[in-house]
């Protein structure tokens, strides 16, 4: 184990599987020479050159459209877009090509590509560049939507994800960049589709998604001082989804919140209580609660964008409001 930011267990994900496997290649705008533009793909272009470190013209369709062919064609493409907002110029080349074409070909066709993409506030980038778009992808038959919270999962799944016979979505929180954890040098796969507790209780299940697995970590421990004993779920992927480990946990502690940055309304929180409500409701004792962000554009005023944001204190309150 070595002490690696979640930007370097990204690099070092991409890294392993372009030499293990020459089929892999990076496209996107700026991942090249300037290496990204977060830095993920920083040294890439050094080592592999520009045949598998591609840079491309600022046209998202182009991006996903030639990442789609590519992979159709037998090539496993690592596409990255600057942000998670302009997917909506790609959305016919996600959600009509990529995302469809093994079933229209009746399975003699796949699509082993994986799209990368920051998202989340926090960043003063306004509301333009700092939306959370989960729950869109979550909706697609035909996409897995990889969401990972720590360096460790991050590297685990990034590279499962290149490995997949499917189209992966692979979010990246931008305030997740510079959060350091252990992560092995060496190469390993997390299972896509499986979840892991954060932290073990008792009392209430908080389920949280990347940014706010942290939130819900320290709402757990000031929670903790009044004698309430929290279970924090990351199901790291919302599609699939991890049930199980949700249903087990709301099973033990009988009572949920969920937490996560993307709009409240039809948020993932909202499947999740849903499917806790259909498979587990006689175990509830007390309604579920969500945690989100309000339905409004992020505002670039930084003290209105931190207002926007959910946090610990939210956390706590919806748990509380349980009792």
């Amino acid at each position: 184990m070595s002490e690696k930011t979640y930007l370097q267990a990204l690099n070092e994900a991409l890294k392993l599987e372009m030499e293990r496997d020459e089929n892999v290649f990076i496209l996107g705008e700026d991942v090249g020479q300037f290496g990204g533009c977060f830095g993920v793909t920083q040294g890439l272009f050094d080592q592999f050159g520009e045949s598998r470190v591609m840079d491309t013209p600022i046209t998202e369709s182009t991006i996903v459209g030639a990442a789609a062919g590519a992979a159709a064609a037998g090539l496993r493409p690592v596409a990255e877009l600057m942000f998670v907002d302009f997917i909506g110029v790609a959305m016919d080349q996600l959600f009509n090509q990529a995302a469809k074409m093994r079933f229209m070909f009746g399975g003699k066709a796949t699509v082993p590509m994986t799209l990368r993409m920051p998202q989340g506030a926090g960043i003063g980038a306004a509301a333009q560049h700092s939306q959370s778009l989960e729950s869109w992808f979550m909706n697609i038959p035909g996409l897995k939507v990889v969401i990972p919270s720590t360096p460790y999962d991050a590297k685990g799944l990034l590279i499962s994800a290149i490995r997949d016979e499917n189209p992966v979505v692979f979010l990246e929180h931008k305030l997740l960049y510079g959060v350091s954890g252990e992560v092995p040098d060496e190469s390993y796969t997390i299972e896509i589709g499986k979840g892991e507790v954060k932290r073990e209780g008792t009392d209430v299940t908080i389920v949280a998604t990347s940014q706010m697995v942290y939130a819900a970590l320290e709402a757990a421990e000031r929670l903790k001082a009044d004698g309430i004993d929290a279970e924090v779920v990351d199901p790291r992927c919302l599609q699939p989804l991890d049930k199980d480990i949700i249903l087990d946990s709301v099973k033990k502690t009988h009572a949920l919140v969920v937490a996560h940055e993307a709009v409240q309304f039809a948020g993932p929180g909202a499947e999740i209580a849903a499917m806790v409500a259909e498979e587990a409701l006689d175990y509830l004792d007390a309604p579920v609660r969500r945690v989100g962000a309000p339905f409004c554009p992020v505002p670039f005023s930084p003290p209105l964008e931190q207002f926007y944001i959910p946090n610990a204190d939210n956390i706590v309150e919806a748990v509380k409001s349980l009792r």
